[in-house]
This record gives C-alpha cells, sequence and structure tokens, in this order.
C-alpha cells in the first residue's frame, strides 16, 4: 500500500524524483502508468503506459505536461504526440463497460492497466502507478499516491489514456449521436442526464453504476 502521503511533496509539476533513483540502481525501463474514464457512466476505462529513456532533460522537453484532468482537449492531444516522440515505448489498454459491470470498476481498471503492460514493444522492470497496486502482475511497482502530480511517468500516462479514451467516445457517439458522448465522453454532466432521461441506457452504458441502475429501474417499475 503507498505509504502516508504528505501534499507539501508534490512538485511544481511532475518530475523524474522517482524514475532518476531507478535509473542510477540500474533499473532502466520504469513505465509510468495511469487510468482515464474511471468515473464515467458510460464507455471502458483505459490506461496508459509509458517507458521514458533515462534522461534527466525530459522535463524541460515535456514542460507542460501534468495530470491530464488540468489540461485542456488541445494541450493534451499536443502533449500526447510530444510524449510519443520522446519516450522509448507507450500503449494503452482498455477494459469495456461489461467487464466493468462484471468485474468491478477496480478490478477493470486494474485490467486496462495489464493489458497496457502486456502492448509494450518492450518489457517493463519498474511500475510507477497512480495509487493502485497490479498484484496479478509480476513486476516491481510502487503505487504513488497522487502519482500524476509527481511523476512525470505516471502524468504522461495519464495524457495518453484520457486522449485515447477521448477518441473512441468521439467514435462512438457516431453509432449513438443521441447520447452526445462526443461532448461529454461519458461522464454525468446534465446533458447526458437529459439524454438518459429520454432515451435510457444504451449497450456501452455502464449498468452496474447506482446512476445507471436508477434508470433502468424506473423503466422496469410498475406505473
Amino acid at each position: 500500500m503507498p505509504r502516508f502521503f504528505n501534499s507539501e511533496e508534490i512538485p511544481p509539476s511532475p518530475d523524474l524524483h522517482f524514475e532518476s533513483a531507478l535509473w542510477s540502481a540500474g533499473v532502466l525501463r520504469v513505465a509510468g502508468v495511469d487510468e482515464a474514464g474511471r468515473g464515467a457512466w458510460a464507455g471502458p476505462v483505459s490506461a496508459g503506459a509509458v517507458i521514458f529513456p533515462p534522461n534527466l532533460e525530459l522535463p524541460a522537453l515535456l514542460p507542460k505536461v501534468r495530470d491530464s484532468k488540468q489540461m485542456t482537449p488541445k494541450e493534451r492531444d499536443y502533449w500526447a504526440e510530444e510524449i510519443k516522440s520522446c519516450c522509448l515505448a507507450w500503449s494503452v489498454g482498455f477494459a469495456s463497460n461489461e467487464e466493468i459491470d462484471q468485474l468491478g470498476i477496480l478490478p477493470a481498471t486494474r485490467l486496462a492497466m495489464a493489458r497496457a503492460l502486456e502492448s509494450l514493444p518492450m518489457p517493463a522492470e519498474h511500475l510507477l502507478i497512480d495509487a493502485l497496486r497490479l498484484p496479478e502482475v509480476e513486476i516491481a511497482q510502487t503505487p504513488l499516491i497522487k502519482g500524476d502530480a509527481r511523476s512525470l511517468s505516471i502524468a504522461s500516462a495519464s495524457i495518453l489514456a484520457k486522449t485515447a479514451r477521448d477518441s473512441l467516445m468521439i467514435r462512438l457517439n457516431d453509432h449513438y449521436p443521441e447520447y452526445n458522448f462526443a461532448r461529454h465522453k461519458g461522464y454525468g454532466t446534465a446533458a447526458h442526464q437529459a439524454a438518459l432521461q429520454n432515451l435510457g441506457p444504451c449497450p456501452i452504458h455502464r449498468c452496474s453504476f447506482a446512476p445507471i441502475m436508477e434508470y433502468y429501474q424506473r423503466k422496469t417499475s410498475p406505473e
């Protein structure tokens, strides 16, 4: 489990404190891992994995990289390409809404992370993960509270996970245009709630999530 966390440990921007310590110890393939879409009501959860070369100049090359939630879509799209150009390896994995309903959101998030790691073109030697541990992955790992604010690798993984998931939700909007997934990406906005009120859930909604279950109950309950 992550150790007790002091908020004063958060740097002004994500840095290479944890990566550089591992590089100095001879662990060169350090993968940052993070998720996106965990709180959405529809669509998959995604996870990104990024391995950087042991280069202490990376923060200067990626100065605006931070927790993806603090960035605009345009910023995320731009820096996602910069991350890909600077890293040794990257990948994104998904767990579907059906898997979320079957397994639960936390196990499904871990599944997406494991798939991202399996898809890397080179094996990671150590994982830096935002707050989670992957017990079924046999790779040394360090879970970090607020990892996307502290580790450049984790912040980069969060951006790749977010941009990949957003792109998928935009494509899914073509199949379900009445829900406007391209705009809210499956999160519980007022517009999304209004669509659910009018139409009920669609095949990519997470039926195990309480707000979606309520709509099913309303639909099936007697007048």
